[in-house]
């Protein structure tokens, strides 16, 4: 695999430098490429000056995407990998986050325009939100407990996009999309803004009958949002409904995988297979969030925000039949105060969050597809806060300093309502102090140095304390660790080619592992320690910027992620894993990828990834191989209307994009699917 990755890293630069050698004949009239501006830690900064590891991803690359998900731009950046078991089924991983995560996104904070969408038992339902929905995204790469609480794996911020016009503006779009293995994609939405009001109203709905057995999908939403400007009171409004439906056809062992990926989980022994149980998961959301932001004066600011949802959630699983209903509430508020005198800037912001979640588990027995006798009834309440104090400082735009601590806490009260004269259980997760030192100093005004000192606390969620076996795991703690990073990126050639290079140290203690039951039912136990180091890089050139000919602009872009994460001190029983390679995490894994557009409204996307073999056990006795996924797009836009041609896994390999590790029966693989195509048509452009 690392002869193959240097091959292909030789490949793209003999492929960048004439390009780029072409670029420096231009005229002069091409454009010097706009500063990035981020957002986290809440600031406005550039982003080579922010302290922090940050991966961006911008509305250009999310339109680009060759599939109708995050997937292919997620992947595309370093030390980030998004999974899809089955067609709706996703897992997010930041620096190898993944390793506690079956499904859905743990161990990781999302906020959607400053609203959070991980609920209070911190679990999050990424796949209620569709790529249409977002405009931008910041990934905050390793602990960033002192600023957005529990998660050692990091944070996501994002965006919708929404914006003011000088003038009363209406308009209305939509959209349709085919595809191979029945994909259908429908969307509409109108937009409206003033100077002061913005709104859009969008409704989607996807379906697929996917590539595997018992794996159709179908998603339907609708999103409102809004936002009211103000001379001091800003508001921001989000609301949606999301019915999502996916099949679930579970794992297979490898002779299975490699005779017919297609097949469905299959009958073993007394236990029926996927198609027989009807697996699947049905989930119905309703969200709703207001932001609020008061400008007392040009130092002084508070921002509040309070948000509530309900969940219904049903899941036919082999052995069991779950069904739950989730009510969440949460609020939050910060004050921050900003000052500068001469060459000196001063920012504090200092805050809490607070959220609850009510969770009432049923569990039956289940009878192809069909509730059957009463097994569990369980209520679960569970409570977590955070309460943070930051304070930045930058020296004339050449030296900065951001220091910052958040007291954690989370407790959860559980009773099983199907025992009699059974009392509430309690477990609380101690007070934890998690601090975060950071320094960047510019070498030049476009290239700074960082250095990063930071804890990283995150306690088992809810899905882990009440698995699905049926039990509550009142033993579990959490996980902490400490992470020391140093990295440099900026830009050269007038910033026509950006770069990040950053090295990271993470040791992390009680790491949670999923473990399965003989019958396929998972559980979860603390696995002693992991060492995390790794380096991330990214390099990204434009031989072609802002010019008046027919090729408008040409980027291409490469980003490597090395992962050599151990365990420490781990045995299970008599079972020592020390130093096995971490579970689920590949060692290497290279995207690279190149966007054109064209004067006559031609436009087109390639992407490669590289992935490296996976380990798909504790042990280290079973391994994902490596693969190599090739996707592309190409429309063309003209005036209001867009066609587009995508094409997924042009070089048809045969791979697993989600895998479940630890499995039962050694049932590892969740095959992807083969080349498949998609024709789509976009109307009312802006």
């Amino acid at each position: 695999m690392k002869q193959r990755l240097i091959v292909i890293t030789a490949m793209l630069w003999i492929l960048i430098l004439p390009l780029y050698n072409q670029a420096q004949q231009l005229e002069s009239d091409t454009a010097r490429l706009e500063e990035v501006a981020v957002t986290a830690f809440y600031g406005r900064v550039k982003w080579q000056a922010i302290p922090a590891a940050i991966a961006i991803i911008g509305s250009d690359r999310i339109k680009n995407s060759p599939t109708p998900s995050l997937l292919p731009v997620m992947n595309s950046q370093p030390g980030i990998r998004m999974e899809e078991r089955s067609p709706g089924s996703y897992r997010l991983s930041i620096r190898g986050s993944l390793l506690r995560s079956p499904f859905g996104v743990r161990n990781i904070k999302v906020y959607f325009d400053d609203l959070p969408l991980t609920d209070g038992g911190g679990n999050t339902y990424f796949n209620l939100i569709a790529p249409t929905q977002i405009s931008s995204a910041e990934i905050l790469k390793g602990p960033v407990a002192a600023a957005y609480g529990a998660g050692t794996g990091g944070a996501v911020l994002l965006r919708s996009g929404l914006h003011f016009s000088e003038k009363k503006i209406h308009h209305v779009y939509g959209g349709l999309m085919g595809g191979s293995f029945g994909l259908f994609q429908q969307k509409t939405g109108w937009r409206y803004s003033t100077p002061t009001f913005s709104s859009e109203l969008q409704q989607l709905h996807l379906q697929s009958d996917g590539y595997r057995q018992q794996s159709a999908m179908r998603r339907d939403g609708f999103t409102w949002q809004g936002a009211l400007r103000g001379k001091v009171h800003n508001w921001r409004f989000l609301s949606f409904y999301t019915d999502l439906y996916y099949q679930t056809p579970g794992g297979i062992n490898e002779i299975q995988f490699m005779q017919n990926p297609q097949q469905a989980r299959q009958p073993a022994g007394a236990l029926p297979g996927a198609i027989q149980q009807r697996t699947a998961v049905y989930n119905k959301t309703f969200y709703n969030g207001v932001y609020h932001q008061y400008k007392l004066n040009d130092q002084h600011s508070i921002r509040s925000f309070v948000m509530m949802s309900v969940t219904g959630f049903k899941n036919p699983f082999i052995t069991n039949y779950e069904q739950r209903r989730e009510d969440n509430i949460g609020a939050g508020t910060q004050w921050q105060y900003s000052h500068r005198s001469g060459n000196h800037e001063w920012q504090f912001n200092t805050g809490a969050e607070w959220q609850y979640q009510h969770s009432l588990i049923e569990n039956y027995g289940n009878r192809a597809g069909v509730k059957d006798t009463v097994q569990y009834i369980d209520k679960v309440f569970a409570v977590q806060w955070f309460i943070f104090t930051q304070l930045q400082y930058k020296y004339r735009e050449r030296l900065s300093i951001t220091a910052g601590v958040s007291t954690n806490q989370q407790s959860y009260r559980y009773r099983r309502l199907t025992d009699i004269g059974s009392r509430y259980a309690r477990k609380q997760m101690g007070t934890l102090f998690t601090p975060r030192l950071a320094f960047s100093y510019a070498l030049k005004p476009q290239i700074q140095v960082y250095t990063i000192l930071a804890k990283g606390f995150s306690a088992p969620t809810l899905a882990e304390f009440r698995p699905s076996d049926g039990n509550f795991y009142g033993t579990l703690n959490a996980e902490s660790g400490w992470n020391i990073e140093t990295g440099i990126k900026g830009s050269i050639m007038k910033s026509r080619v950006l770069f990040d290079l950053s090295y990271y140290y993470f040791r992390l203690n009680n790491a949670i592992v999923r473990r399965n039951s003989n019958s396929g039912a998972e559980y979860f136990v603390n696995a002693g320690g992991t060492r995390q180091q790794g380096i991330e890089a990214m390099l990204k050139t434009y031989p072609v910027k802002n010019t008046n000919r027919q090729m408008r602009e040409l980027a291409v872009w490469v980003s490597y992620t090395y992962q050599p994460y151990r365990f420490t001190n781990y045995t299970q029983g008599s079972i020592d894993y020390s130093n096995n390679r971490l579970t689920g995490v590949p060692l290497n894994t290279l995207a690279m990828g190149a966007d054109i557009q064209t004067a006559s409204g031609v436009y087109g996307a390639v992407l490669f990834n590289a992935v490296s073999s996976i380990p798909l056990n504790d042990a280290n006795d079973a391994e994902a191989k490596p693969y190599q996924l090739m996707q592309a797009k190409i429309g063309y836009r003209i005036k209001k209307w867009e066609l587009y041609i995508t094409a997924d896994n042009i070089l048809n390999q045969t791979y697993s994009l989600g895998n479940d590790i630890n499995a039962a029966g050694r049932r590892y693989y969740n095959a992807a699917a083969t080349r498949n195509y998609g024709f789509g048509m976009n109307f009312g452009l802006h």
